[in-house]
Parts: structure tokens; sequence; C-alpha cells
């Protein structure tokens, strides 16, 4: 999902940055990151697709072996229904995938 970040650094430096996901759940995500945030950093975030906005918090961050930064983030604002999916309920069981059956002829 394309999404844009902005926010405001602890020395007071804003920041605005497009970027995209590469994991979403109904508590958040994993974006990669253009600029470097730290840990507990609060951000708004705008999606692209529906124009919802939410505020979020870094709870991770990651170097990837193809050199990028991937930070994992948690909403803490605004996130219900942010990515107009729908999930499923913490502990539900996966569906079970439906295998056709060969015909032996």
């Amino acid at each position: 999902m394309q999404v844009q970040v902005h926010g405001e650094c602890g020395a007071g430096n804003k920041f605005k940055f497009r970027t995209h996901t590469v994991t979403v759940s109904g508590y958040g995500g994993m974006m990669v990151m253009e600029e470097l945030l730290a840990v507990g950093q609060v951000f708004g975030m705008r999606n692209d697709h529906s124009g919802k906005e939410a505020k979020a918090k870094i709870v991770s961050v990651r170097n990837t072996r193809d050199g990028l930064v991937h930070g994992a983030f948690e909403f803490v604002e605004g996130g219900e229904n942010f990515w107009s999916m729908a999930f499923p309920a913490a502990g539900a069981k996966p569906m079970r995938k439906l295998v056709p059956r060969v015909a032996n002829g």
C-alpha cells in the first residue's frame, strides 16, 4: 500500500515522505523507511488509496539484506479500518485450502 508519512523529529525538524508498506495488519504494519525514524517515534500516516489518516508509533527498525530499512509500526490513534480491509479475529484458525481431486483414468 502506498502511504505518506509525516511528523516532527525531537529537534523540531519536520519530515514528510511517500513510501509503501511491506505488510499490514489491523494493528499496524511494516514500511520501507526513506528517513530513519527512531523506535518510539510517533508520526502521522495517510493511506494514498483511501485518504484515511492515522497516528502510529515505530516499534522496531530492521536493516534488510538488500540495504533497505524496514520500520514496524503500531497504530496509536485512528487505525480502525485504516487499510479498508477485513482481518481475521485474534486466535482464528486459518481456512483450509481445498485441493481439487485428480481423476484417475
